[in-house]
């Protein structure tokens, strides 16, 4: 049909510009067009002649050249018709149903498949197809491509297993062959792997089945951190748990929930930690680990905490003095090197106990104890606590909660000063001080806030929530017959609040009452 159009629209232009030439008596230029038609005439005839011949018969109708082509350019258009219909259905009805985005651009790609295998059956039917007989081509062809597309044809299989499975999604973090990065896309034959540091690496979709991958998203939405670090024997373990968590919790970009956490792992030779934190943005996983390590470091230098070298040793000498004592004594070493072993007027006092000294009444392990309600808590269910609490930072004179707020939370005073007054009445009440606590009443006994606290400079709280201090109850129930006592020892301060009943009178009745209360609470 082409070259008929071509052949009309070339006798058409040709007999004008004839007609042109007749009336301009211009001889040599008519037969010059004339050859020109006839050249094409025959051009047409070649061109049309060679794309109807019939190359093969398929269900006794010829198939040719210009057949095939029209085949193709339907294919090619049910192909862009099929990615169309993918994207409009992803975009507009997929994304309504709250998919997570590997699981979203997994149906979508089945989708489109889909789509596109149902369009070229439209596309063989439209050209007169009939499918029953492509069923010999079709096994005839299964043999080439068992031989000589193996590959291709193991790619596209594992493709169809990773969508279906979905042991990484689009999304995941992962790693393989060495390699950590985000899967980016699944498509038939490879994926698409996008590396910490921006570059793109496509692997073939059977390596992802053959190989071991490590999922580190797998069944998470967040991405996890971790931290080992081997110390020294003798440092305190709750005292590294302390700093560790408090080093997370500097980075912004680590999450509140779930919330880090230091896992003891090993004695072995030395002691060995783990920390485990969360992030949401895995490209920014390297630059959260170096400032973890930052962190971590400036955390132990403050607190005197040893961290092992590999290539240093420590001698522990049983009695130094006499070694010292003996050393001095002997006429056999030089001047210079007995000058190196002073006597000492009292017991030398290690740099990491002056330290641990000076930072007395800082560190929550040193603070926590402090608080009538966990001063006879055990190293364990201080440890706990601290790890359930966080650390918060409130500029010069925020308000860090209002009168009649819920006490959802209390307040320990790492630096700083607060200021503990009466909203309603105006009033000033107290101050409190870097070691002190403030907000328990509230929180212990499931009541508003009975007064507001504001901030008087820079200050940083330790801050333990109903929820963390509701998971430690309920691991130690011994301690939260502890804080019974203590807080029945309080009658007159529970007498104040207005939630104290008329008809308690002896100690006994009161402390059931507050057992009571706790456990209602905190659901004990």
């Amino acid at each position: 049909m082409i070259l008929k159009s071509i052949n009309y629209f070339s006798k058409l232009f040709l007999v004008e510009e004839i007609e042109s030439v007749s009336e301009s008596n211009i001889p040599l230029i008519i037969l010059i067009k004339q050859w020109l038609l006839e050249e094409l005439q025959r051009l047409g005839q070649f061109t049309n002649k060679t794309f109807n011949i019939k190359l093969f018969e398929l269900d006794e109708k010829p198939v040719s050249l210009a057949s095939l082509t029209k085949l193709i350019i339907l294919a090619f258009v049910a192909y862009l018709i099929a990615r169309l219909l993918r994207e409009f259905i992803r975009r507009t009805i997929l994304n309504r149903f709250g998919l997570d985005r590997g699981t979203l651009e997994a149906v979508a790609a089945v989708i489109g498949y889909l789509l596109t295998g149902f369009g070229f059956l439209i596309v063989l039917e439209i050209s007169g197809i009939n499918l029953s007989s492509l069923t010999v081509i079709a096994g005839v062809l299964g043999i080439g491509v068992g031989f000589g597309f193996q590959q291709l044809a193991a790619n596209f299989i594992s493709g169809i297993t990773l969508l279906f499975e979905q042991p990484i999604k689009v999304g995941d973090l992962i790693q393989i062959d060495g390699l950590l990065g985000i899967v980016e896309n699944i498509s038939i034959r490879s994926t698409a792997i996008k590396l910490l540091n921006g570059t793109f690496v496509i692997i073939p979709n059977s390596d992802f089945i053959q190989n071991k991958i490590i999922n580190l998203s797998y069944g998470k939405s967040k991405c996890p951190v971790e931290v080992t670090i081997e110390l020294a024997y003798g440092n305190d373990t709750t005292l590294v748990t302390e700093a560790m968590l408090a080093a997370a919790r500097q980075q912004k970009n680590i999450v509140s929930e779930p919330p880090p956490k230091v896992l003891f792992q090993t004695f072995s030779s030395n002691l060995k930690f783990k920390l485990v934190a969360w992030i949401n943005n895995p490209l920014g996983l390297n630059s959260v680990i170096s400032d973890l390590n930052f962190a971590i470091e400036s955390e132990f230098e403050v607190r005197g905490i040893k961290i092992v070298s590999p290539y240093q040793q420590e001698v522990k000498i049983k009695n130094p003095q006499e070694v010292i004592s003996n050393l001095q004594s002997s006429t056999s070493l030089p001047q210079e090197l007995t000058s190196c072993f002073p006597v000492p007027a009292n017991k030398p006092v290690s740099i990491s106990k002056k330290l641990r000294k000076s930072l007395q009444g800082e560190t929550l392990k040193d603070l926590l104890p402090k608080i009538s309600y966990f001063q006879n808590c055990t190293k364990e269910q201080i440890r706990q606590l601290i790890e359930d609490g966080y650390r918060q930072f409130f500029p010069q004179n925020t308000i860090i909660c209002h009168e009649g707020d819920p006490g959802n939370s209390f307040y320990v005073i790492l630096s700083g000063m607060v200021e503990i007054f009466s909203e309603k009445l105006d009033k000033h009440i107290t101050n409190r001080e870097s070691g002190e606590f403030v907000g328990e009443m509230a929180l212990l006994m499931g009541i508003p806030r009975s007064a507001s606290i504001r901030t008087l400079e820079d200050t940083t709280l330790f801050v333990v929530d109903r929820d963390n201090l509701q998971k430690l109850l309920s691991n130690y129930p011994q301690l939260a017959d502890q804080i019974s006592v203590e807080i029945a020892n309080r009658r007159e301060s529970l007498e104040s609040l207005s939630i104290f009943p008329e008809k308690i009178d002896s100690e006994q009745t009161v402390l059931n009452w507050v057992r009571k209360r706790l456990n209602s609470i905190f659901e004990i």
